[in-house]
């Protein structure tokens, strides 16, 4: 299962890359301080997953802690992304519905 998200984790971060979201210099550190869901607040929703969930799961995956349960992720970056062209944001809701299924899957079973 691990590897299984670890793999998703990269297939996004490509997806990110190919598509020219993915950003060589960080957010403020207050964007960081949001208490928001997904720092709606303070990060565009790109921000958030490269920024927060990206290095977040791999954190969890190097440290063993259970995968996180209940993720309801893609509806969120559907609706930020919405203006986006769909095939662009389809190449990145696929692999975050797949670490959904994998997180709540594992914790089904736990």
């Amino acid at each position: 299962m691990r590897e299984q998200t670890k793999y998703q984790l990269q297939q996004l971060q490509k997806a990110m890359e190919e598509l020219a979201l993915w950003q060589a210099v960080a957010p403020e550190a207050a964007a960081f301080d949001s208490v928001e869901p997904f720092c709606i607040d303070t990060m565009n929703a790109h921000e958030w997953l490269q920024w927060v969930f990206i290095p977040r799961m791999y954190a969890i995956i190097e440290s063993n802690e259970p995968l996180p349960h209940k993720m309801a992720i893609v509806p969120y970056i559907e609706e930020a992304l919405k203006e986006k062209d769909i095939v662009e944001v389809q190449r990145l809701i696929e692999p975050l519905k797949a670490i959904e299924e994998i997180c709540n899957a594992q914790n089904d079973r736990a």
